[in-house]
């Protein structure tokens, strides 16, 4: 019968060390967590430049909002990196892997590819010609979530599960500054590279040249997570015997991932991926109206900008610090509890803000708390995901959890229109509220999980 709890491995015990707080803050300093602070930075940056920025660039080109959403399907390269993660977990890149490793040599290939995709994004003007634009914006979003892959992998392989929460939340810091420098950043390199029109003293409706630059500022920008990979260590990861054939090849490569988690987890998987599945579903589902919400409620764009995207961002950061930390003292199932409470409470403070209309104050208090939230629950999520893989399949077995934690709410997000439409703001904020508390009860089931003695 297949066992029901994980085996005694590194990744499995996610009990907290018993340090000091200053031994718990000193992780952060440690060399591989400033590495996957540069890491998160690459990881990050990519996001942005094939959704909300480009679709800035696209509407002031003058392309119809039609054509914008549907290129918004760029994005399903992210939810189904778990195809091809079996071959960044087995399959060597000749030459790279010789001289780099097979984490690596992954890394640094998928970055080659952002890079220059962004170069072919940033000479392609979408008025002239938009199939070539879409056409390098999936090479951006593919290399991308390989890279995603590859890194997941590198900092499981990096440290044991007592350091993953810090790195985690390291990871999440560069991720987030990235975002910041992809999105505000961006703009802000367009705007000041606009030539003032001769006749009228300003910029002209729109001009490629701009955004020519910030796009290869960007691809430059990649720069400091390719010296990282060049210049870290190859982790030590778990020995791959070769394959006989390609029929056994496919087998440990595509097969063995699943069939190993199944087998250590035996029916318990079901509750640890219902937990997965489930766990950010009132963030997503909220976070989907959450801009609407905004413009209805008569707050500008400077408003929304100031304090959801640069202020909301840096209390993310703080939260995902806080997450890390009491993760290294508490443990990560008590932290994730802790992040559920907190990440379903927090909407409901949308809905008291629904009752004030345009209040500044409020708005400020409301995205903080909420942004705190988010990031605690984040950096516990991460490394408890983390804690769920095999060594030996870490690529493949992430990449298929940390896709499968979107599906489910991205599906219910998709009716949050019509709900608001149906019973108002104020309702659909403590909906989604409601919806966490069945999160509650499987991390209180998945945690007595993890207390169980481990098989003999």
């Amino acid at each position: 019968m297949a066992a029901a709890t994980p085996p005694t491995n590194a990744n499995a015990d996610v009990k907290p060390e018993k340090n000091g707080w200053w031994q718990a803050i000193k992780v952060y300093g440690e060399p591989a967590s400033l590495r996957m602070l540069s890491l998160g930075f690459s990881a990050g940056l990519p996001l942005l430049l094939v959704f909300g920025t480009l679709g800035f660039w696209l509407r002031e080109a003058g392309i119809d909002r039609t054509t914008i959403g549907f290129l918004s399907w760029v994005g399903l390269a992210y939810g189904f990196k778990w195809v091809w993660s079996p071959l960044v977990d087995r399959m060597p890149i000749p030459l790279l892997t010789q001289a780099l490793g097979r984490r690596r040599s992954w890394l640094l290939a998928s970055q080659a590819l952002i890079m220059g995709a962004l170069v072919c994004m940033a000479l392609t003007d979408p008025q002239q010609a938009l199939a070539p634009m879409v056409w390098c914006a999936i090479a951006v979003a593919v290399g991308s979530a390989t890279q995603d892959i590859a890194l997941d992998a590198f900092r499981i392989e990096s440290a044991d599960s007592g350091h993953q929460a810090a790195l985690s939340a390291t990871y999440q810091t560069g991720y987030r500054l990235a975002m910041i420098w992809a999105g505000a950043g961006a703009l802000w390199i367009a705007a000041r590279a606009e030539v003032p029109s001769a006749v009228q003293g300003v910029a002209t409706a729109y001009q490629h040249g701009p955004w020519q630059t910030a796009y290869l500022v960007m691809a430059l920008s990649m720069l400091p997570g390719v010296l990282t990979v060049l210049f870290s260590t190859e982790p030590v990861a778990a020995p791959v015997p070769p394959a006989k054939n390609a029929r056994e090849w496919l087998r440990g490569a595509i097969v063995a991932p699943f069939a190993d988690f199944l087998g250590r987890y035996g029916w318990h998987a079901a509750l640890i991926l219902a937990l997965i599945a489930t766990y950010r579903i009132s963030d997503v589902v909220m976070g989907i109206m959450a801009n609407p919400f905004y413009v209805d409620m008569g707050f500008s764009k400077d408003e929304v900008a100031a304090v959801t995207k640069v202020f909301g961002v840096f209390m993310t950061l703080l939260g995902a610090f806080v997450g890390g930390l009491l993760s290294l003292r508490l443990g990560v199932m008590r932290v994730m509890m802790l992040g559920a409470v907190l990440s379903a409470a927090s909407n409901l403070l949308f809905a008291w803000l629904s009752t004030l209309g345009h209040d500044v104050s409020a708005l400020v208090f409301v995205v903080s708390a909420d942004n705190l939230a988010s990031g605690i629950a984040s950096a516990a999520f991460i490394a408890y995901l983390s804690s769920l893989t095999n060594v030996q399949y870490s690529a493949t077995q992430y990449a298929l959890l940390s896709s499968m934690m979107l599906l489910l709410p991205k599906f219910v997000a998709g009716f949050s229109g019509k709900y608001v439409d149906a019973f108002g703001y104020a309702n659909f904020f403590t909906a989604t509220a409601l919806l966490g508390l069945p999160v509650l009860v499987l991390v209180a089931l998945a945690t007595r999980l993890h207390k169980a003695p481990p098989p003999p």
